[in-house]
Formats: structure tokens, C-alpha cells, sequence
């Protein structure tokens, strides 16, 4: 309750894993959120600020009855820990997760959340089994009338700004989850597109949906920008649907 404590559970994890396990069964009902957290935090497999747990990388089986108790905690604060576990084990076993999803999900709202955020990496990525569990049609037939950016060239430090229109063709009603894809450019050529969120929409047969995003071109601690030439796609349920590039330059 006084020192959040998931970095320095995890060689207890790794050496005694039963009797640590033991721990982590009776604090699932602690009346203190943040114990209750800690179960949950404290096993993800791929922790970004703690050493990785390999074991449970190869096999994140054994959490699941940690996790299953936790999917729908009272605690929004608990249940944001139990997404980020999910959504590290989609990122190993995309079966495992969508499999305990599909259980969690009809539990209600709390557990239809939590889900909905572990599942994040996957829906970007168009994994079809988590697209329907968003309610997502991933056979949509929807086409694009434009794809434009505000400029061809921007400064490091800058903003691009993009203007797309989609129309949806068939069925009548669908769901859309709409993303944008920046490849950026790396030290050695162009790197893997990151994934960003634009937009869900409810669409409605040949009614234009219009969406205005501006994209910063800063550099962040987790990104170095380089100059180059860019690329911007644009995702529809996990499709790409329209593309375009820019060039970056340097700081001017």
C-alpha cells in the first residue's frame, strides 16, 4: 500500500514461484487497490520498467487465474493493470489472449473495458478475431475518395496536418475503426509503421465520413526523427486503404 512494488516482486516470481503464488492468490481480495494491482503488474511478462518474466513469455497460462479475478475489479486503476497484462500476452500468444477475451468480454461493462484496452495492439494490427470482438465487420466494403496533407515538406518539430474521406459500400450499417500508420524514417531506411488511433465510426452505406487529424513531428524520448521521406497510410478494420508521403527535413 506505501511503495508500488512490481519490479521488486518479480525475482520472487522467478526463484519460489508456488509460494509467491500463494501471496498472489490471497491478495486478490486485499481491500487496497493498489495491493490488488500488484498481482496483476507485478506477473505482466513484458513489464517495460522491470525485467522481463520469460517464463511466463513462453507460457502465460498460469496468471490466468490471477487475471481472472481481476478483469472486472471495482478499481478502474486495477483493471488498466489487467489490459496491459492482456495486451502483453496478445503480443506473444494473440490466441491465448483472444480466447480469454471472448471469456471476459460478456462479463459486463468492466470486463468488456478491459478487454477492449488489452486488445489495442491487436485491433491496430487488423488481427481479425479482435476486430470482432470490437463489433468490427473486417469484411466492410469501404473505399476512399481522398487522401491529402497540408504540405509535402515539413521541419523536424513541425505539425502535418491530413484530410481523408471514407464511404462505406457494403453492408448497410458497419462498424469502422479508422487509424493512420507513419513510417518513419530510421538511421539505416524506413522502419516498421507505428499505429495510431483516429477514429470509430458507425457508418451508414455511400454517406462520406470526413477526418481532419494533425500529426506533430517531434521528437519524444521513444523516437529519434530522422530526415527523409515519409509515409502515411491510412487503416480501415485493419486494411490499408489509401497512402501518401511527405518529406521531413531537418531542424531549420
Amino acid at each position: 500500500p506505501r511503495f508500488t512494488s512490481e519490479g521488486p516482486i518479480r525475482p520472487f516470481i522467478e526463484a519460489h514461484p508456488e509460494v509467491t503464488f500463494e501471496f498472489l492468490r490471497r491478495w486478490l481480495a486485499d481491500p487496497d487497490e493498489h495491493v490488488r494491482r500488484l498481482v496483476s503488474e507485478g506477473t505482466r511478462p513484458r513489464l517495460p520498467w522491470a525485467p522481463l518474466l520469460r517464463g511466463f513469455i513462453a507460457d502465460p497460462t498460469p496468471c490466468f487465474e490471477l487475471l481472472d479475478a481481476l478483469v472486472d475489479d471495482p478499481s478502474l486503476y486495477v483493471r488498466r493493470s489487467v489490459a496491459n497484462h492482456l495486451n502483453d500476452v496478445a503480443k506473444d500468444h494473440p490466441d491465448i489472449a483472444l480466447a480469454w477475451a471472448r471469456q471476459w468480454q460478456p462479463r459486463g461493462d468492466d470486463a468488456a473495458w478491459t478487454v477492449k484496452h488489452g486488445l489495442r495492439t491487436l485491433v491496430k494490427q487488423g488481427n481479425p478475431g479482435a476486430l470482432a470482438l470490437m463489433g468490427v465487420d473486417v469484411d466492410a466494403k469501404v473505399s476512399t475518395t481522398g487522401l491529402s496533407l497540408d504540405a509535402d515538406e515539413i521541419a523536424i518539430g513541425q505539425d502535418i496536418a491530413f484530410t481523408c474521406t471514407l464511404v462505406l459500400k457494403e453492408p448497410r450499417q458497419a462498424r469502422l475503426v479508422i487509424d493512420y500508420r507513419v513510417h518513419y524514417m530510421g538511421a539505416r531506411g524506413p522502419k516498421q509503421p507505428k499505429v495510431f488511433k483516429l477514429a470509430t465510426r458507425e457508418a451508414v452505406a455511400d454517406e462520406p465520413i470526413t477526418l481532419t487529424k494533425r500529426h506533430a513531428l517531434v521528437p519524444v524520448s521513444i523516437r529519434t526523427l530522422h530526415p527523409g521521406t515519409h509515409r502515411l497510410d491510412i487503416q480501415v478494420n485493419g486494411q490499408v486503404l489509401a497512402s501518401t508521403e511527405f518529406e521531413l527535413l531537418s531542424v531549420v
